[in-house]
């Protein structure tokens, strides 16, 4: 995977050399030039190369998904600043997750981390149960099923 990954840049860097002009649009169509000629090339290759081509879509489907949460909860919280009346209810729920690897529990923390609205406070010390501080924990069989069914779900699906 690595391979292509590093195969695909080269393939966009050769691109932008050969139009002359250097800014991200033209990168990307690069990368997505080099992806499908690394794509049709692959065909005939070995199912472990192949696995490039099926988690680089994950990947950017991951990443608009993330995008649109973060976004969703920045409107959320910026509505609960402009108007005068307090609507949150926070509260601290107790995570379980079924990750694996530390690598995973930290991703997923990060990830949770960073939207706003969410604070992760402490991983338990069996790091079966990651506590997490919400402003609008209305209902909490929801915002863990949100966890669980929507980051956890497409995080373990690109990093397994």
């Amino acid at each position: 995977m690595i391979k292509n990954f590093l195969l695909n840049l080269l393939l966009s860097l050769v691109w932008v050399a050969l139009t002359g002009h250097l800014n991200y649009t033209n990168f990307f169509f690069g990368f997505i030039m080099g992806f499908f000629i690394l794509w049709i090339l692959a065909r005939a290759s070995k199912a472990e190369e192949k696995n490039y081509f099926f988690r680089v879509p994950k990947i950017i489907l991951f990443m608009l998904y993330f995008f649109y949460d973060m976004l969703r909860a920045n409107v959320e919280v910026t509505k609960e600043i402009m108007t005068p009346n307090l609507n949150m209810t926070p509260g601290i729920i107790a995570y379980e997750h079924s990750l694996k690897t530390d690598f995973e529990i930290t991703m997923l923390t990060n990830l949770i981390a960073l939207t706003p609205g969410t604070l992760v406070l402490k991983i338990s010390d069996d790091k079966k149960y990651i506590y997490i501080h919400g402003l609008y924990l209305h209902d909490k069989e929801k915002f863990v099923d949100r966890l669980k069914n929507g980051l956890e779900k497409k995080l373990i699906e690109i990093l397994r």
